[in-house]
C-alpha cells in the first residue's frame, strides 16, 4: 500500500475513494468539489445506489472526513446533492465535520423529468463550505455576472462590471419575468442535455462546465489543488486543467476512469469551457431623466 501523499497529481486514478483519500497528505487540497451518489437507484455500471438509508450516511460519514482531514486549513469544500439526503449530508459536513457553511445555493433549471403525480423537480443543491471561517479563497472579480440592473432594465447606474452572483443559479431567466428585482441576480447554467454539445455521452449526471468554471475561479487559484473523489464524467478535472489547476480525481468504475482519462487527453490547458457562461442583456436601455432646472 502507498504511503499517503504519494497520489500523483494532474491525473485521475481508478478506485475506491475511501482507499484512495488514504494515500493523501492531510491539510494538502486547496478545494474539494464532490457530486457523490444520491442513493436513489440511479443504474451505475459496478455502484450500488439502493444502500439502506443507515449504510448510505455511514459511508458519507466516512468519505466527509477524509474530506475534511485533506482539506489545508484555507480550504474550500462543495457538495452537490439530491432532495433525499440534501439535509443529512449538510449536518454531517456542517455539524459532525465542523466546516462553515457560507451557501446553500439552489440551482434551478428547467428540463426536470415530467411527472405525473406530483410537481416535476427542476433543481439541485449546492453546499459551499469553507475550512476557516475567515481564511479562505474567494475571487470575486473573477466571478461576476450582468446585475438585474443590467440583464433586465439596462439601467445606466449598474456597474459596468457586473456584481457576485446572488445563492439562486436560474437556467432561463425568461422562465421567471417577475421574479427579478433591482438588487437581484442570476446564476444563468444551461443543464447538460443529451443534445447539447459537451455532453460526454457515457455518464447521464453530468455537471455543466461553466457551473464548475464559476466554482473553481472563486475558490481556488492556478496552481492550486483541485480534487474530485467522485469522477463521473470527468467535468471538475476537465475544468481544473482548463483553468490551469492542479488537479486529482477518483473513479470508482474502470470504465468510467477509462473514457475521463480519454476526456482529459483531449483538454488543454487554457481552452475555453463549454456552454453559456451568462444570459444575454435583452432589455431596452432606461431613458436618461431629464435634469432638473
Amino acid at each position: 500500500m502507498l504511503k499517503p501523499g504519494r497520489l500523483e497529481l494532474d491525473r485521475l486514478h481508478q478506485g475506491d475513494c475511501l482507499e484512495l483519500f488514504g494515500h493523501i497528505e492531510s491539510d494538502s487540497i486547496d478545494l474539494v468539489f464532490a457530486d457523490p451518489p444520491f442513493n436513489i437507484g440511479y443504474e451505475y455500471d459496478v455502484y450500488d445506489d439502493r444502500l439502506a438509508a443507515d449504510q448510505y450516511l455511514d459511508w458519507t460519514r466516512r468519505w466527509a472526513a477524509e474530506v475534511a482531514r485533506v482539506l489545508k486549513p484555507t480550504g474550500t469544500f462543495w457538495l452537490a446533492i439530491g432532495d433525499e439526503y440534501a439535509a443529512e449530508l449538510k449536518l454531517i459536513f456542517h455539524r459532525e465535520q465542523h466546516l462553515n457553511l457560507r451557501n446553500w445555493v439552489i440551482w434551478y433549471y428547467t428540463f426536470g423529468v415530467h411527472c405525473t403525480k406530483k410537481f416535476s423537480r427542476s433543481h439541485a443543491h449546492l453546499f459551499y463550505f469553507t475550512k476557516h471561517g475567515k481564511k479562505f479563497t474567494f475571487n470575486d472579480k473573477d466571478i461576476r455576472v450582468p446585475s438585474a440592473r443590467q440583464l433586465v432594465y439596462s439601467d445606466n447606474r449598474a456597474d459596468p462590471k457586473g456584481r457576485v452572483p446572488d445563492d439562486t443559479w436560474i437556467l432561463r431567466p425568461q422562465d421567471i419575468p417577475h421574479g427579478f428585482e433591482s438588487d437581484g441576480d442570476t446564476w444563468y447554467f444551461p443543464r447538460v442535455c443529451g443534445t447539447f454539445k459537451e455532453r460526454a455521452g457515457w455518464h447521464g449526471c453530468q455537471m455543466p462546465e461553466q457551473l464548475l468554471g464559476r466554482i473553481i475561479r472563486a475558490c481556488s487559484n492556478p496552481g492550486e489543488t483541485v480534487l474530485d473523489p467522485f469522477g463521473g464524467s470527468g467535468t471538475t478535472l476537465a475544468v481544473a486543467k482548463k483553468l490551469d489547476r492542479r488537479y486529482l480525481g477518483f473513479e470508482l468504475s474502470a470504465e468510467y476512469a477509462a473514457q475521463i482519462q480519454s476526456r482529459l487527453d483531449a483538454v488543454r490547458v487554457g481552452q475555453p469551457l463549454e456552454g453559456a457562461a451568462e444570459p444575454l442583456v435583452s432589455a431596452k436601455a432606461t431613458p436618461a431623466r431629464a435634469k432638473s432646472g
